[in-house]
């Protein structure tokens, strides 16, 4: 039988927040399978084997059966092209180290289409793998070859350019256990967390408490060393040279053996240890004048012991690395070249990029490992005898955790001396001979100390336990559990909703904070609009949470954003939910395929969906449909109705809940049985748009923020429902 097959995306959409699918961003691919509607998966004779030889990595995902091989078992009973796609680029990613796992697919009004939408971490990454995948599953369906290994190289390779770093996605994720929210500032890895006035950024092991100064003084090698010796930190006897001359006349008269490393140098670039002789200190300068910037080079007396690395987060030791020298022994075959290869870079554990903990050897290090080799008086083309040890690094693979040995005196030293350069995060780089011994009874120094320092070492050592540095960076940034969140409202609904946002929003500024607000009628700040163009979409509500002024934010949600873009911010504390048309919603969102009354509650749940356990949802009570999304608050809710004998208003009354409701022409407050009476609504400035029913949401929102009564009625008093006479 000749079938057409084929896949076709008729619409790819980035959903970068919270949308009808899940809390977290997706990519939403409409699939138009064609006559692959026809034939499930069980009637396309080989797929399922074809498939599960490619990825055999499948038989991990779930699916809807909810045990392990789950999606294995669907394929084998029948199911459809975009089901499988959706499972095959979930995999993709995850194969290519963006770990993902969620992922629908469900059927549109059309025969052979599907929505689809699967989770990502990178958008150009989501969509690389759902070109891959595609690509894949035809050639599964029609039997012709596909290179699984080297799509996943591409995708792997474009994950790492694109994708937060490791160190910085570490902290990242423990910032998100936290339920602390986060954006990327830039394509790398400087991220803000938090939002408005109670954010912190970070870039990789820097934050926003990392001092200039201090990173000027670290940079500095031997201010460094003057601080922390006018402090009582133990440091190596040392001094600045321009020459290879004063090198040696430095060599001797501070004792041999010294070490020679660049004045601004790092990560171990240009270091030479244990010198003894004048050519080893000359040629030791010239490497370290060539991997420096050229205007000094260090000549420092040479500590015996072993290097060590201890990360120091605030006043605190959270992790201690410890390095080894790197050895061959000759076989009396293989030049030295080979014996690396063969003995050292064939370590699992290395690597020349950042998932590695130890680094493989190469021209990288060439310079420092000739010098070295020099002086055992060998080339790396040489062949040692059998047996003969042969030294190829001495610094450089700081990389075994040993954190939990670190005597108290070591980690005192380590901690003062972060605190003298005045770093928040530091690396400090000291060597001792047993770092489990107290530092009275063995000698040991501080050689250097880091701003961002390197975090890999302790989050996936050479070997030893892993260290959560995420954690201890969070905790630092947000002591005493706070979450960096502002008090967020979003206002969904198909009337009244702009006005509603502007009148929370002066609530919000009469009761003394600084306020963002975006809606239709543009973006604000307090009394300020700072742009007159429609304030519902993505860009409009970032440009609110990354302002550093703002304490709290009320943004106007529309159907088609949360269809288009997804909302702004992950969760909000308040969310208000004024109508639902549903005969307008459908005719308006019909591209969307929102073809009945079930579809528009779901894309309007969404505003309730992201309140928080402690917000609060505040509800219409004079829809049932929206009395529906009560049970989706994982909050409280205010119901508001001009009928106070509504069913929904008095048994949340009778259950001790808070409702907000009309007497007598006057807005009442009442939480159960108590009762608080409002302004009159005859007091409020004549207007068509601010009609009873929109007042009692706002004035219910501001309730649940914990705004008084007596300021709510005074931001009554005061609201000016025309933009032009006042910015709300």
């Amino acid at each position: 039988m000749t079938t057409k097959r084929d896949l076709k995306f008729t619409r790819v959409t980035h959903l970068r927040g919270p949308n009808i699918w899940t809390y977290r961003p997706v990519i939403e691919v409409w699939v138009d399978i064609g006559d692959l509607e026809q034939f499930p998966s069980n009637t396309l004779p080989g797929l399922t084997d074809r498939l599960t030889s490619w990825l055999p990595s499948l038989i991990e995902h779930r699916c809807g059966v909810g045990e392990r091989g789950g999606f294995v078992e669907r394929l084998h009973e029948g199911t459809w092209a975009a089901h499988i796609l959706e499972h095959i680029v979930l995999e993709l990613q995850n194969l290519a180290g963006m770990r993902t796992g969620f992922g629908k697919t469900r059927k549109a009004a059309e025969p052979s289409l599907y929505k689809m939408a699967f989770r990502t971490r990178q958008e150009q990454v989501g969509r690389a793998a759902l070109a891959a995948g595609r690509e894949l599953l035809l050639a599964a369906i029609e039997n012709t070859p596909y290179d699984v290994s080297a799509t996943v190289t591409e995708l792997r390779e474009l994950s790492d350019s694109l994708c937060l770093g490791p160190s910085t996605a570490h902290i990242v994720d423990a910032g998100t256990n936290r339920t602390i929210p986060w954006m990327r500032l830039n394509d790398g890895n400087l991220v803000q967390l938090g939002f408005g006035k109670n954010q912190r950024r970070i870039w990789t092991a820097e934050t926003d408490q990392t001092s200039a100064i201090a990173e000027g003084i670290s940079s500095d090698k031997d201010l460094t060393k003057s601080l922390l010796k006018s402090c009582g930190v133990p440091v190596p006897e040392g001094t600045l040279v321009h020459s290879a001359e004063e090198a040696w006349e430095a060599a001797q008269d501070i004792g041999l053996p010294v070490v020679l490393k660049p004045y601004d140098g790092n990560h171990g670039r240009g270091v030479s240890l244990d010198l003894k002789t004048e050519a080893d200190v000359v040629a030791a300068f010239k490497l370290a004048d060539r991997k420096g910037d050229g205007s000094a080079v260090i000549v420092e007396q040479f500590i015996a012991g072993n290097e060590h690395r201890v990360l120091v987060v605030g006043k605190k030791v959270v992790a201690v690395a410890a390095g080894e020298a790197a050895w061959v022994t000759g076989d009396g075959k293989s030049n030295i070249i080979e014996l690396v290869d063969d003995q050292i870079n064939s370590d699992p554990r290395r690597g020349t990029t950042e998932e590695f903990p130890l680094n493989a050897l190469g021209p990288q290090n060439g310079a420092e490992i000739i010098l070295e080799l020099e002086r055992q008086g060998f080339t790396a083309y040489d062949i040692p005898p059998k047996g003969h040890p042969v030294l190829i690094q001495r610094n450089g693979n700081v990389a075994f955790d040993v954190t939990d040995d670190i005597h108290p005196s070591i980690a005192a030293m380590a901690t003062l001396a972060a605190r003298v350069v005045g770093l928040d995060v530091a690396g400090v780089d000291l060597v001792v001979e047993d770092i489990s011994k107290p530092l009275s009874s063995q000698r040991g120094a501080v050689i250097e100390v880091n701003a961002g320092p390197g975090l890999l070492s302790h989050l996936k050592p050479a070997s030893g336990k892993p260290r959560d540095i995420g954690t201890a960076i969070i905790d630092h940034l947000f002591p005493n559990q706070v979450n960096g969140r502002i008090p967020i409202v979003g206002v969904a609904g198909s009337s009244g909703s702009t006005l509603i946002s502007r009148l929370i929003a002066h609530l919000l500024h009469v009761s003394g904070k600084h306020v963002g607000l975006a809606c239709s009628n543009g973006l604000f700040l307090d009394q300020r609009q700072i742009d007159v163009k429609n304030g519902l979409n993505w860009d409009a509500g970032q440009r609110l949470l990354i302002n550093r002024s703002i304490e709290a934010a009320v943004f106007e949600t529309s159907n088609r954003m949360i269809l288009t873009e997804g909302l702004v911010y992950d969760k909000c504390a308040v969310g208000v939910v004024t109508e639902i048309d549903e005969a307008a919603a459908i005719k308006e969102l019909a591209e969307f395929y929102i073809t009945d009354a079930d579809k528009v509650v779901n894309v309007v749940r969404t505003q309730v969906d992201v309140i928080l356990p402690g917000g609060h949802a505040v509800l219409n009570a004079d829809h049932p449909r929206i009395i529906e999304l009560a049970a989706m608050c994982d909050g409280e809710v205010i119901f508001f109705s001009a009928n106070a004998s509504l069913p929904a208003i008095t048994t949340h009354r009778a259950q001790g809940g808070r409702v907000v409701f009309l007497r007598n022409n006057s807005i009442v407050l009442a939480a159960g049985a108590e009762e608080s009476a409002l302004l009159p609504l005859s007091s409020l400035k004549p207007t068509k748009a601010a009609q009873p029913v929109n007042v009692m949401a706002a004035v219910a929102a501001a309730w649940a923020l914990n705004i008084s009564p007596e300021l709510i009625e005074a931001g009554l008093r005061t609201f000016e429902s025309t933009p032009k006479k006042s910015p709300y």
